[in-house]
């Protein structure tokens, strides 16, 4: 996702999508280029999420404060769970006050599945994604350096694409891509190294399935048993499951 233009929020319904979402990717911009216009007039990447960081936890502050509001009512007639939670969402509000995200709140294993209940967006896992020039795209540069600071101290995750080179793949076929990103001295695409990172940061992995009619990936959480790991393609799968036969690729 990125920041609305300026004066402009982002939206109840974008932020309502992004509710239903595993993790946040932000995309920020780490590039100085005289022809391409950025809408708070100078590029500063800390400041760019700072102004989402921002409207997510305004969010979040409104979300908790309605449900806190409705379980303090229930707790004053003795409800055990609404007064759990009245302790959840107090902490939680304590941290959206302090322009801290909800995911750096340090909760038990019983809080943290009544704080799963509102799906706060600033619990989810975050991936910075740094988008640089052709020219920085293996060493970086000063701007994504600040952006791995800002990551390393909150726990997220950052990758560096271009979107000039993505924009340059997108209109090739799969040979002449190959031959590009080994000019480039690139080993696969940005959307690839995007794809990956998204894939370390929810624990997720793949495994194939290969038929007469079609060779299929299905993703699974790393430790699932083999059961739940083919419930992902049907349930019945999971609730017949004999063994599985696998091979290492």
């Amino acid at each position: 996702m990125r920041g609305a233009p300026k004066g402009e929020g982002l939206g109840n319904q974008f932020l309502s999508h992004i509710r239903e979402v595993d993790a946040v990717m932000h995309v920020v911009r780490c590039f100085e280029d005289g022809d391409v216009t950025h809408v708070e007039g100078s590029v500063d990447p800390l400041r760019d999420i700072g102004i989402i960081d921002t409207e997510l936890a305004l969010k979040d502050m409104e979300t908790v404060e309605k449900r806190l509001a409705k379980d303090e009512r229930a707790a004053k007639i003795q409800d055990k769970k609404a007064k759990a939670a009245v302790e959840v969402w107090t902490k939680l509000l304590a941290a959206l006050n302090e322009a801290k995200g909800a995911r750096s709140v340090p909760l038990t294993e019983d809080e943290a599945e009544i704080a799963k209940e509102l799906q706060l967006l600033t619990s989810k896992p975050v991936l910075y994604c740094c988008n640089v020039l052709e020219s920085d795209i293996h060493s970086g540069n000063a701007q994504v350096e600040l952006v791995r600071a800002h990551a390393l101290a909150e726990g997220a995750q950052v990758v560096m694409i271009s979107g000039k080179i993505e924009a340059e793949l997108s209109q090739l076929d799969p040979d002449e891509k190959k031959a590009f990103l080994e000019e480039l001295g690139m080993k696969e695409s940005g959307l690839d190294t995007v794809i990956h990172a998204a894939y370390r940061l929810l624990g997720l992995q793949t495994y194939l399935t290969a038929g007469v009619q079609e060779v299929r990936a299905w993703t699974f959480h790393k430790g699932w048993k083999g059961p739940a790991c083919a419930g992902v393609i049907h349930s019945d799968f999971e609730k017949g499951f004999i063994r599985a036969e696998t091979i290492s690729w």
